[in-house]
């Protein structure tokens, strides 16, 4: 994992922050209502921003659904924040919420087999 510069947190941080305002506040489509933004990265020259998320429902479809939504939703930042340059924003899905999940269910039957012994 690289480090991070404060101005590439700060900025990731800003992006987080008005992303899920948006989606939780002026989303129009219903597949969107219940994304959770997990994480933002922002590339070192500051162009690019790769947005996790997760959900319930279609992953993809709920990718497909952002990805419509990108422009809109990078004039809102534009807008929003007083940044020089607006990055291009990504979405990725964030799967650690199910890797968690399984581990989850991992550690349950084994403390089911312990139980049975």
């Amino acid at each position: 994992m690289r480090k991070l510069s404060r101005r590439q947190k700060r900025v990731g941080e800003l992006i987080h922050q008005e992303l899920s305002t948006l989606l939780q506040q002026e989303a129009r489509d219903p597949r969107l209502a219940e994304v959770t933004i997990t994480e933002v990265e922002v590339s070192p020259d500051l162009r690019q921003a790769q947005v996790y998320v997760s959900a319930l429902g279609n992953a993809e479809e709920i990718l497909r659904a952002l990805a419509s939504a990108s422009g809109y939703l990078r004039r809102q930042l534009a807008e929003r924040l007083s940044l020089r340059f607006v990055p291009e924003v990504s979405f990725r899905w964030d799967r650690s919420l199910e890797r968690g999940q399984r581990i989850l269910e991992l550690l349950h039957g084994l403390e089911g087999d312990r139980q049975d012994e």
